[in-house]
């Protein structure tokens, strides 16, 4: 283990039930899980056509063969290495709740832009430990891109150290944004408008895990979306702090289970976007979005 490794994980595990060998175990072991599931998806990617398809909520919420058998493979590496451990996937539920560290995994997500044949979906993997959001990887095999962070030690992307945009205004780049029919379009569509009208732009390409990871990497100036769950934002919630960014406090009210809203961005920019959300005068303390995380 590095000494650089070695210190910030030893900080960690001071607040933690963790030892400093068990947290970098997790993280080395979520990045070598990480390939192993981009690996088997982007097997099923390029025979997506032949793929069996059911429908969750509507046509646009998609599930494949690829999402339970790639869910199921990183389900199974994680109990074989590290069986005390927690597990809460989108597709095949929770299991051992009340261990110390959770694994939070969305095995595809962009689900429907992967059957769709387009670049736009990710491996989306996150460690919870102690209740407190540790680990992050989001890993794209259309791009050979790796997004990785631990908490107190940068966030990278294949090793490169990365950091947020560094724009003062919304007007200064683009914005990434998700919806579900979990939340209010009207309301939504307020966001949208009143971005436009300050200068802003914005991009929403069909993974908000993988939207958030490039607002570490300082593609994105930040990332919104007013209600999402654990395993598509975790990941990206802890790259954006490593990466020097601000967050919202995801882990509010349940978060982990429950989901909430996600606003992601540099210390300039999210009480702007926040009062685009709320509008002036209307961002209460008890709201998510007001309980602010800085990196």
């Amino acid at each position: 283990m590095a000494p650089c490794t070695l210190n910030f994980v030893r900080n960690i595990a001071a607040m933690t039930s963790l030892s400093p060998r068990d947290i970098e175990a997790r993280y080395r072991f979520a990045r070598e899980i990480a390939r192993a599931a981009a690996d088997l998806a982007f097997s099923f990617y390029q025979r997506r056509q032949t793929l069996a398809i059911d429908f969750k909520q509507g046509l646009q919420d998609v599930v494949s063969e690829a999402d339970h058998r790639v869910e199921a493979l990183i389900r199974r590496m994680i109990s074989r290495r590290f069986p005390q451990d927690g597990f809460l996937g989108e597709e095949s539920g929770s299991a051992g709740e009340n261990a110390a560290c959770i694994w939070v995994v969305d095995p595809i997500d962009g689900t429907a832009c992967f059957l769709n044949g387009l670049h736009t979906w990710c491996i989306a993997i996150g460690v919870v430990i102690d209740g407190e959001p540790t680990i992050g990887v989001v890993y794209d095999p259309n791009h050979r891109e790796m997004f990785r962070a631990c908490r107190g030690g940068g966030a990278f992307l294949n090793g490169a150290p990365i950091a947020v945009h560094a724009g003062r205004s919304v007007a200064d780049g683009v914005m990434g944004v998700g919806i579900s029919p979990r939340a209010s379009a009207a309301e939504f569509s307020g966001f949208l408008c009143r971005l436009l009208q300050a200068g802003g732009m914005f991009v929403r390409s069909g993974s908000g895990a993988l939207m958030t990871a490039q607002v570490a990497a300082g593609r994105l100036l930040g990332y919104y979306e007013p209600h999402m769950n654990a395993w598509d934002s975790l990941p990206g919630w802890v790259l954006t702090r490593e990466a020097g960014g601000v967050a919202n406090d995801f882990m509010h009210n349940d978060g982990l289970r429950r989901g909430n809203p996600l606003l992601l961005a540099n210390a300039a920019l999210y009480p702007q976007l926040a009062e685009l959300i709320h509008m002036p005068g209307l961002i209460g303390s008890t709201c998510p979005i007001a309980r602010v995380m800085a990196g």
